[in-house]
């Protein structure tokens, strides 16, 4: 099941509401807001890339005081030969 990390940038002031609003978001399956270059970073899943895509492109980017975003796929382990790493 495909899954992504979401580094989001909102307007100042504005990350709490942001934060709600994000976990009410179909798909999204936990959301902290953050120091650094970012404010917010969500963690995502669907069933599809498609689904995916349409998370963060209708449901995360179109969240009022959003103002950009960075999306990272996650990488299954056992792609890469991984297995063995426990989280």
């Amino acid at each position: 099941m495909p899954a992504a990390l979401v580094l989001i940038n909102v307007e100042i002031g504005s990350e709490a509401d942001v934060l709600r609003a994000l976990k009410k978001v179909e798909g999204v399956e936990e959301a902290f807001a953050v120091y650094g270059m970012y404010d917010i970073v969500a963690r995502i899943k669907a069933d599809t890339i498609d689904k995916l895509n349409q998370i963060v492109a209708f449901g995360i980017r179109k969240l009022e005081n959003v103002r950009s975003t960075s999306t990272m796929i996650i990488v299954d382990e056992s792609s890469l030969g991984m297995e063995w790493i426990r989280t």
